[in-house]
């Protein structure tokens, strides 16, 4: 080391040497928290590339869940094999014995279809006497109509006067899709096939095919991206409502979408900002609002939010930080989310405290269940009496919310 840049010892003074030590001691205390920090996140990160992968434990699911029908429909066609080896009256009371508990009734707002099954002969067929009846049974199964395409003609007569030849003639019926052959029915069903059911349009066009309708795959996309366009000022509606709220709950989940010319797939992103606060008693409709996006950035939720002025509850993802800084909006941390990071602590060093932490969480969760609904003021005094000495222990064990946990800027 240079000459110049040697520390002389014997020219400092005690302050000095105090103040040196507090910032070497500093300097350390930084440096073991930050490996400590990191030790943390290996160890999370070990768990979540070396411990059981969500897509192999869903894919056992599926395997006892087909092993289980498996038994169940093997175990239905040797009780039906029974039956029929066995006389009317016993195949009676075997069925009986052996029917599992617990049918309940069938729907009552299903339409219902009496079939009236009357004796053959209308006279006693043993004596030839008038018969009479002396009651019903009645029992009910359960059938299922296919669904089936149907064409709507609409017919409009031309009318003409006879006194000054104007021809009269009514307007034609509005469209969901301008000169589209496609009805308000069959666009539903498309986009719930899509979206909920999980059916991509080239199988909905090979079940329509069944059914003697063609329908391209491209006129099915066609229909899927008008009726988004259509349903806009439904989504604006949506969107107003939710951002009304005082109070919202935001999160976001990846979700796979195709990258175009390159065959592959890559992770976009779902924002979910739900209005909801019926916990607190509140009687607003709940609302979710969905948005997407193709990256995480959060420029995303800064724009999502703009029209929003309340709490926010979400997790500790940096991109709310602006938000927050701006002071229109306020952070509700989330407990679940601080849960975690002592989860993690304690999975890696089995630390006591961090167990301690766990247990108070519990015990919050418990509190919250118990005064949901409640009014603002029960449930205020509800927590200081007994959430705020879980929050403030003796052993100086203090709970902090998830912006605890979040590292900021110079921090």
């Amino acid at each position: 080391m240079p000459a110049a840049s040697t520390l002389d010892l014997d020219a400092l003074d005690t302050e000095a040497l105090k103040a040196l030590i507090r910032s070497q001691d500093e300097q350390l205390c930084a440096h073991a928290a930050e490996i400590e920090r990191l030790k943390l996140l290996l160890a999370r990160l070990q768990r979540i590339q070396f411990g059981r992968k969500s897509e192999k434990l869903e894919r056992e699911i599926q395997q006892l869940e087909l092993q289980l029908q498996d038994l169940e429909e093997s175990a239905a066609e040797n009780q039906q094999r029974a039956e029929h080896k066995l006389p009317e009256a016993a195949a009676a009371i075997f069925a009986s014995a052996t029917r599992k508990p617990g049918r309940g009734p069938l729907p009552d707002h299903l339409p219902r279809q009496t079939e009236m099954h009357r004796p053959v002969a209308d006279n006693c067929p043993e004596c030839g006497g008038e018969l009479r009846q002396l009651g019903e049974d009645i029992s009910e199964i359960l059938e299922y109509v296919p669904a089936r395409f149907k064409v709507i003609r609409h017919v409009r007569p031309k009318l003409s006067c006879r006194k000054c030849d104007v021809i009269v003639q009514a307007a034609a019926p509005s469209r969901p899709i301008e000169r589209g052959l496609a009805g308000p029915g069959l666009l539903a069903h498309v986009l719930v096939s899509k979206y909920a059911d999980h059916q991509p349009l080239y199988r909905q066009a090979e079940m329509y095919a069944r059914e003697g309708v063609e329908l391209e795959r491209s006129t099915l996309a066609d229909w899927v991206g008008a009726s988004a366009e259509l349903l806009a000022p439904l989504n604006d509606a949506l969107r107003q409502y939710v951002m009304s709220a005082s109070k919202l709950h935001a999160d976001d989940t990846p979700v796979p979408v195709l990258a175009p010319g390159t065959g592959k797939t890559k992770l976009g992103r779902l924002w979910t900002y739900v209005r909801d606060d019926r916990p607190a008693g509140d009687t607003a409709a709940p609302a979710v609002w969905f948005a997407y996006s193709p990256d995480r950035k959060g420029e995303h939720p800064h724009r999502h939010l703009a029209p929003f002025a309340g709490t926010l509850q979400a997790d500790g993802y940096a991109g709310f930080n602006r938000l927050y800084d701006s002071g229109r909006i306020r952070e509700a941390a989330c407990w679940a989310h601080v849960r975690r990071k002592f989860f993690d602590i304690h999975q890696a060093h089995a630390s006591s405290i961090a167990r301690e932490a766990i247990e108070r969480i519990g015990q919050l969760y418990a509190i919250e269940s118990e005064i949901r609904s409640r009014s603002a003021e029960e449930r205020q005094q509800v927590r200081q009496a007994r959430a705020g000495p879980l929050c403030n222990s003796p052993c100086n064990l203090r709970i902090y919310p998830s912006h605890f946990f979040r590292r900021r800027p110079n921090q």
